[in-house]
């Protein structure tokens, strides 16, 4: 098991992670979200050992790997730009840094062949890398961070490079993949949709802190700030004053709110509403408000109000036409 316990780094003399602390458990694929210069990178680099943190300690089974160098600490490292030899075959990209630990070639054979097989690559076994598909390259480069069989996964922005069609047709391979290894991993990305897709657990990152650590279903349906939530693209957020009994003071009106987060004694509070939570009224009761901008997306529209409230709705609204609502809030805290 991989535990980090209260790691500090600094970068251009500011706070880059201010205390990180958490845990990687046999077999969990642990996601690092947030946006660029969140300090996910360097957290991945701190735990392989190519850097060192100002304080804290990267344990593994509980022993500190501090004094350990990164080549002995037996994790395994896939990059977004691959770093593959172009001048090698498939097969000796994947025996690298088997030949590396002097292993008998028997037994690099076996291991290249075994690693192939995992990725769904044993055809191209004596092609050039070159001769690969940006996809395919990358599955190289995991098999070859397999060979080894290191005891953590890390993985830094792998499918950056690649365009989204086949980035979630990869998302679904190296899930699968992940799980039939049981080998542990960290996967470093600024992307949502990948992190959701690929993660048993997330944490994200933001102003050096873990914001929230938790399952993709509880990050989605349980922020745990305005911040998560806006960062998470889930809906609408307002700032609103706390009224007491549930209710809330904001720029739409007074609302009544889902509250989880034991608000009493706060004045100021996030609130949240999803858009699938704007309900359209004909009786004229509700919220009102105007329409600012409408779009289609896939298969509905997307209405913006002049007060900046977004939802969507198969109804075509008109350009400034005035319309009359209900929402379903939550407070955030």
């Amino acid at each position: 098991m991989l535990e980090l316990i209260d790691i500090h780094k600094t970068y251009e003399n500011k706070p880059l992670l201010s205390g990180i602390t958490f845990s990687v458990q046999a077999g969990e694929t642990v996601c690092l979200l947030g946006a660029s210069g969140s300090g996910k990178s360097t957290l991945l680099r701190i735990i392989a050992g190519l850097e060192e943190p100002e304080n804290g300690q990267v344990l593994w089974n509980g022993a500190d790997l501090e004094s350990v160098p990164t080549h002995q600490r037996k994790f395994g490292l896939v990059f977004q730009d691959y770093a593959l030899f172009p001048h090698l075959t498939v097969a000796e990209n994947v025996a690298f840094g088997l030949k590396m630990q002097n292993l008998p070639q028997d037994e690099i054979k076996l291991r290249v062949v075994a690693s192939l097989k995992q990725v769904n690559l044993s055809e191209f076994i004596n092609r050039s890398v070159t001769e690969l598909s940006g996809g395919e390259q990358q599955r190289v480069a995991l098999a070859r961070a397999l060979a080894p069989r290191p005891r953590l996964l890390m993985f830094d922005e792998p499918l950056g490079a690649l365009d989204r069609a086949l980035r979630d047709h990869l998302l679904d391979e190296l899930r699968s993949i992940l799980h039939a290894s049981g080998v542990p991993a960290i996967y470093v990305t600024h992307d949502q949709e990948e992190a959701f897709a690929i993660a048993d657990r997330i944490l994200l990152l933001h102003d050096g802190l873990i914001a929230q650590d938790g399952t993709p279903a509880e990050v989605a349906l349980h922020p745990a700030s305005g911040w998560v939530a806006n960062f998470l693209g889930l809906g609408n957020i307002i700032e609103g004053k706390w009224l007491g009994d549930r209710r809330v003071e904001t720029s739409l009106g007074v609302l009544e709110v889902d509250d989880k987060t034991g608000a009493d004694m706060k004045k100021s509070v996030a609130v949240l509403i999803r858009p699938e939570n704007v309900t359209l009224i004909s009786n004229g009761n509700g919220l009102k408000g105007r329409v600012a901008d409408v779009s289609f997306q896939k298969n509905e529209f997307r209405v913006t109000l002049e007060n900046g409230l977004y939802f969507y709705t198969p109804k075509e609204l008109e350009m400034g036409e005035e319309i009359s609502y209900t929402v379903e809030a939550e407070c955030l805290g």
